[in-house]
């Protein structure tokens, strides 16, 4: 009625060919890399990427990576034909697709040669890495590639590969809870349930003990109503910030042998 042109997001001709003009690029930045790896939505971008490298150098292995909450492409890459899978949530909205693109799903099974899957904890660490290390935001579908790498879902070992890390369209309260749950997973960001004397003095020297090994204080709390603690005690959770878990080992002897009784919190 308006007279109007739409375009698809990844299942249109021009898009797919925009798109792959990144693997063109790619290849005159370092044409000596023997394999790629690229997120997979609907289809679009390793659909270009894809025709682009192989079409250049059909030596150059093609791998798809895919939430797999929604392992679209893949499934219809094994069905023959788009299908639908079913509606979930993922840090990977970007790639949050339900059913593979009619134009993009031949151009997949042709020039992609293996399509893997990583789940919500790979993509977040592949987040948290790519801030540690190359101080770059990436969202989930982003560094979806990268977690495929980190976690060995392909075997690549000896070969040259380039990663595809694309999208830094990310909420920074959800970046928040994938660093400090990165941070807890590296051991970094510790929890102990420390049980002490209800008494003045009682913190002061746990925190001695916790100051003298260098660990980070960053929160705390006490409990004397609840986990069956006698009415002279209390119970502290204690959350800091260590240096890995050789640290946090060093520092619960330490505890030990001050004579405390502590739990981690996990």
């Amino acid at each position: 009625e308006g007279e109007l042109t739409f375009v698809h997001a990844f299942d249109d001709d021009g898009v797919i060919a925009g798109q792959g003009t990144l693997g063109l690029e790619m290849l005159q930045q370092n044409p000596m890399f023997d394999a790629i790896v690229v997120p997979i939505g609907g289809g679009g971008l390793i659909g270009g990427v894809a025709c682009a490298v192989k079409e250049t150098n059909p030596r150059i292995r093609v791998v798809g990576v895919q939430t797999a909450r929604l392992p679209s492409m893949k499934r219809a890459v094994e069905a023959g034909e788009p299908v639908v899978v079913e509606a979930a949530t993922t840090i990977a909205d970007g790639i949050a697709v339900r059913r593979a693109g009619e134009r993009t799903l031949p151009l997949v099974r042709k020039y992609v040669d293996e399509i893997v899957t990583v789940d919500e904890e790979e993509i977040a660490s592949a987040i948290l890495l790519l801030l540690e290390r190359e101080k770059t935001i990436a969202e989930g579908a982003g560094a979806a590639a990268l977690a495929a790498m980190m976690h060995h879902k392909t075997d690549l070992a000896g070969r040259r590969v380039a990663v595809l890390v694309c999208g830094g369209n990310i909420d920074v309260t959800l970046l928040s809870r994938i660093i400090e749950r990165g941070l807890k997973k590296d051991g970094r960001l510790v929890r102990l349930r420390i049980h002490l004397p209800d008494h003045p003095g009682a913190l002061v020297r746990v925190a001695t003990v916790i100051a003298a090994h260098k660990a980070n204080i960053v929160q705390t709390s006490h409990d004397r109503a609840h986990f069956g603690v006698s009415l002279s005690d209390t119970v502290i959770d204690i959350q800091m910030e260590t240096r890995g878990p050789e640290h946090v080992a060093e520092l619960c002897g330490a505890l030990r042998e001050a004579g405390y009784e502590y739990e981690e919190v996990t």
